[in-house]
């Protein structure tokens, strides 16, 4: 078997063995990128020269017989909202362009010490602003099913890269479904952990009290894996968990005898297109089979999710982004003549700070700080921001009293497969629709995964979502891993991006 054709366990695993060589894998991956990137646009950073240097100095410490991390030799790909203090870190936005960290993320040290090798830096919405990935500064990500279609976001270079075999693992960043949604939409699978097991020091903040970390990859195995490497208490985030960090790996295979899957009701409303409901459907089934029972739960609430969640992210980010004024941090204006005089700006001071916000951010990121900004000012943090807050507290204790009855809450990832590029892009109340089935699980605070449970008539593919209570992954992972030995919707590639029909 090929390293493209390989999951991450299996390519750690011959890498150990000797079976190839880290340069050698890493080569095969660099190539592929080549091949394809300029088709797909996953990457906005490939750093060849620096993955190959790492993956031959892994190669001699192992023939030196010297001790290496847990995942030597395994290349990673970065979503590029996670600092990296060797490869810039733009998020995907002109107000970035070029910034070099000084430091590394937490989640990119414990990988850089596990001995990943790190590609390079995926393609993103903005500021991870977004469903579709056609809010990046450098253009759309396309996914490698359909050209002509989104791969989702906010991690849509994640989701395509790992799609499109252009890296066996990617890190993405899951705020209101931008890791579930677009492993959805591509076909692999997802993984956003509980608010607090991943560390999220060095993750360049959108809205901070829902952002979380994850893998993303081809299977839940390979998904399991990684987190043994990206969790735990880091004491530079005071919102980390000090909880121990299970072996996720040794929990997958075991049956799901006894376990109790919730199915939502309202998931079945106007909107959810007939093939991802009937796809729904027959994965509840192959977990019926293998053991599980499926029982009807109320998520009362999970109506205002949307309008919860887009008041309050767009609140956090615009306290967030405030720092980019040009003067502290981020891209700053040429000088553009004097101040100007009644309706004009105040001083050449305000001059600078205006342009340079306004050169530097994109059409969504300034909707969404102006809609936060808006619910925050005088007068209307009570009637907006407050009341949000308010419901989020319902929407948690909705969750928190389904986990009452059963262990699981199961259902679609998103309402559609992959939607065409442009389709959404006008009406940005329809962009924000993407995320309703996704969008609960940030503001309760609890995990999901997404996997594919099956593919449209026109070979789209179809996710499906699990939730579960707070630390709960070691379930999320063994269900899916459950799923994908009695299934092979995972195991399925696209054409080759050249092929694939624009």
């Amino acid at each position: 078997m090929q390293p493209l054709e390989m999951s991450a366990v299996d390519l750690v695993a011959a890498l150990r063995q000797g079976d190839i060589t880290a340069v050698q894998c890493t080569t095969v991956f660099l190539d592929r990128i080549e091949a394809t990137n300029g088709t797909i646009n996953a990457f906005l950073t490939v750093d060849r020269e620096g993955s190959l240097v790492r993956a031959a100095d892994i190669d001699a410490r192992r023939k030196a017989g010297k001790p290496l991390g847990a995942l030597a030799g395994l290349p990673v790909a970065l979503k590029d909202v996670l600092c990296t203090n060797d490869m810039p870190t733009t998020c995907a936005s002109k107000m970035l362009k070029g910034f070099r960290p000084p430091y590394d993320a937490d989640v990119v040290a414990r990988l850089r010490q596990a001995d990943a090798v790190f590609v390079g830096k995926t393609n993103m919405d903005e500021f991870a602003m977004g469903g579709s990935n056609e809010n990046s500064a450098f253009g759309p990500v396309r996914n490698p099913w359909d050209l002509s279609r989104a791969p989702g976001g906010s991690s849509g270079g994640s989701a395509a890269c790992v799609a499109a075999d252009m890296a066996p693992v990617a890190i993405g960043s899951d705020t209101g479904g931008s890791i579930r949604q677009p492993a959805g939409l591509c076909g692999i699978t997802g993984l956003k952990p509980t608010y607090g097991r991943v560390s999220r020091r060095g993750l360049v903040a959108f809205a901070s009290s829902l952002d979380q970390i994850g893998p993303m990859a081809r299977s839940a195995a390979d998904c399991a894996l990684i987190m043994e490497t990206i969790a735990g208490h880091d004491p530079g985030d005071s919102t980390s968990l000090s909880v121990d960090v299970p072996r996720y790996t040794d929990l997958l295979d075991k049956p799901l005898s006894g376990v109790r899957i919730g199915r939502v009701p309202e998931h079945y409303a106007e909107g959810l297109d007939p093939e991802v409901a009937k796809g729904v459907e027959e994965a509840f089934a192959v977990l019926k089979a293998a053991g599980a029972t499926v029982h009807d739960v109320q998520l009362p609430h999970a109506k205002y999710g949307i309008p919860t969640y887009y008041l309050i992210a767009p609140c956090e980010a615009s306290s967030n982004l405030a720092r980019y004024d040009g003067a502290h941090y981020g891209h700053r204006a040429e000088p553009g003549g004097h101040a100007k005089k009644a309706g004009g700006f105040e001083s050449p001071l305000v001059e600078m700070y205006c342009r340079s916000r306004a050169e530097g951010f994109g059409p969504e990121v300034k909707r969404r700080i102006m809609l936060g900004t808006y619910a925050l000012s005088a007068g209307y943090y009570d009637a907006y921001y407050a009341k949000a807050l308010r419901v989020r507290r319902l929407i948690r204790q909705d969750y928190l009293d389904a986990f009452q009855s059963v262990d699981l809450v199961g259902g679609p990832v998103s309402a559609t497969p992959a939607f065409k590029l442009g389709e959404k892009t006008d009406d940005p109340l329809a962009m924000y629709l993407v995320d309703l089935y996704t969008v609960g699980t940030n503001l309760a605070g609890v995990g999901g995964i997404s996997f594919p449970c099956g593919f449209t008539k026109s070979g789209l593919p179809i996710g499906f979502q699990l939730q579960a209570p707070p630390l709960a992954e070691p379930l999320l992972l063994q269900a899916a891993d459950r799923f994908q030995r009695l299934t092979d919707w995972h195991r399925r590639r696209p054409k080759a991006a050249g092929e694939v029909k624009a």
